[in-house]
């Protein structure tokens, strides 16, 4: 590898995760702040969890899709590896990336445990169910239909406003509150606070998104089969 190719790389690398971090930082520690704001109002708690984590997600991907694409979530950077990068070269990418999300998600919980001083420990909070867990394949579901149909109508320049509305409605129509990210349930499992998933609960969870991802990527290809042509002059 040369090395204007490893920068890039590193950068890339670096920028997920930043980004992740920051992500799961915002939905851990607007969690807390929710909770102690709002004591007694779980509806008013998850409104401020919910438009917190809208806003940061924005902000994220308008900030470091330049540099990274701002995938933040390896379902993304899982699908389009599949799509684009199906050689050695893209799997080893794509697997450094996969896992500097998961321990930038980490990171994150951790960072917003020592902000709010909360106690380092893993969360105790059980997400389950039948109910719960196709809440999160829908979830899933819609986020990668609404990346998938911007790619593939060429209206990226859309990703952030419209991924970060998606993530934060969809805290309010799935019975989940709508994770839809790996690296982010194996984030929150590091935060025994309102944000937090219980370690039993979070390989459900992640199955429950890598069936959502299969979804959406199905519907993708059914309702947009083909990249859109380039504009010449």
């Amino acid at each position: 590898m040369n090395p204007i190719s490893l920068r890039t790389g590193l950068r890339v690398v670096s920028a997920e995760a930043l980004g992740t971090g920051a992500l799961v930082l915002a939905i851990v520690g607007s969690g807390i702040a929710a909770s102690r704001l709002s004591p007694s109002d779980v509806g008013l708690q998850l409104l401020e969890n919910s438009i917190a984590t809208g806003l940061a997600l924005a902000v994220l991907i308008l900030i470091l899709g330049p540099v990274s694409g701002a995938n933040l979530n390896p379902v993304v950077t899982m699908l389009d590896t599949l799509g684009h990068r199906r050689n050695r070269r893209g799997l080893l990418r794509a697997s450094a990336i996969v896992l500097a999300q998961v321990v930038g998600a980490i990171g994150g919980a951790l960072l917003a445990n020592l902000l709010f001083g909360e106690a380092m420990a893993f969360s105790t909070t059980e997400r389950g169910g039948p109910g719960v867990l196709l809440g999160e394949v829908v979830a899933t579901t819609g986020l990668v239909l609404v990346i998938g149909a911007l790619v593939r109508t060429g209206r990226t320049a859309h990703m952030p406003w419209a991924v970060a509305a998606s993530i934060a409605a969809a805290y309010w129509f799935t019975s989940s509150t709508s994770f839809a990210n790996p690296a982010v349930t194996i984030g929150r499992m590091f935060s025994d606070t309102f944000a937090g998933i219980a370690p039993a609960s979070v390989l459900p969870f992640i199955g429950a998104q890598l069936i959502g991802a299969a979804v959406g990527a199905a519907v993708v290809l059914a309702l947009f089969p083909r990249h859109p042509r380039p504009n010449h002059p």
